[in-house]
């Protein structure tokens, strides 16, 4: 991997990741067109580049993390549906993310399903943190079960749970923020540790990667989450749903033209 690839990946994660279109699907496309092989660095990096995103949601909400315990009770709660399937089924999860149709097929379906989901719930009641129950949350963390599934977006899936339970799209959104970090740390935690497990090591070259690629990330995921935010509280779901459809289509148009796509 080179500095300029470790950029362009950055980008898109910090593009990707807190709005409802799928990193992975991105990711697909992006390493497909520079060519990337799925090395153990390479598989690393998309997983800890995620932690220089985490820092953005801290830095754009720290007031929020000062408020109450309840407030960390309920990430906990609604981050156990997932952790607890994410194990479980861990197998069944990279084969399905191996296959790169299955992800373009979410892609779109998923899609579809936004382009309703604003006329669906339509009444929210909550829209202060302080108002989400223990209930809810969990309820929240039950729909970011549906992230398992490669393509889905872990965004998408918890800010429709979230909506599902009542609250505002904007704190549906919000809500989701603060979800990944839990969600996020953990993955990051334990790619890192498997990496060091099989007998991995850093060179200078790729910490300074690792480095760039979260710096890069966090910058990019600030902008990121304040474009969606005003995007989805003017505008709602539709744009994103058709923009998901779009994606979806071209991935599964490169497949038919026979061309490979490694999942990295």
């Amino acid at each position: 991997m080179t500095l300029v690839q470790a950029i362009i990946l950055a980008i898109i994660e910090g593009l990707t990741e807190f709005l409802p279109v799928s990193s992975t699907g991105h990711m697909i496309i992006g390493s497909a067109l520079m060519g990337l092989e799925p090395s153990p660095f390479v598989k690393l990096f998309l997983i800890v580049i995620q932690l220089g995103t985490i820092l953005s949601v801290l830095v754009l909400y720290y007031k929020r993390f000062f408020q109450s315990v309840s407030f960390y009770i309920k990430l906990v709660v609604a981050a156990i549906p997932a952790s607890i399937l994410g194990v479980l089924f861990n197998d069944y999860i990279d084969a399905a993310l191996e296959s790169p149709l299955v992800v373009a097929i979410t892609l779109v379906l998923g899609g579809i399903l936004l382009l309703f989901v604003d006329k669906w719930f339509n009444k929210p009641k909550v829209d202060q943190i302080e108002q989400v129950n223990y209930k809810q949350s969990f309820m929240i963390g039950v729909y970011q079960c549906l992230a398992l599934i490669p393509g889905m977006s872990r965004s998408a899936s918890t800010i429709v749970g979230g909506m599902t339970q009542g609250l505002t799209r904007k704190l549906a959104a919000e809500f989701s923020f603060f979800l990944a970090i839990p969600m996020m740390f953990g993955a990051s935690l334990i790619k890192l540790l498997k990496f060091f497990k099989d007998g991995n090591t850093f060179t200078g070259e790729e910490i300074q990667l690792l480095v760039v690629g979260n710096v890069v990330g966090f910058i990019v995921a600030i902008l990121a989450i304040k474009f969606f935010i005003g995007v989805l509280t003017k505008y709602g779901f539709k744009a994103f749903g058709w923009y998901r459809i779009v994606v979806g289509v071209i991935i599964i148009a490169v497949l038919a033209s026979g061309h490979q796509l490694n999942i990295i």
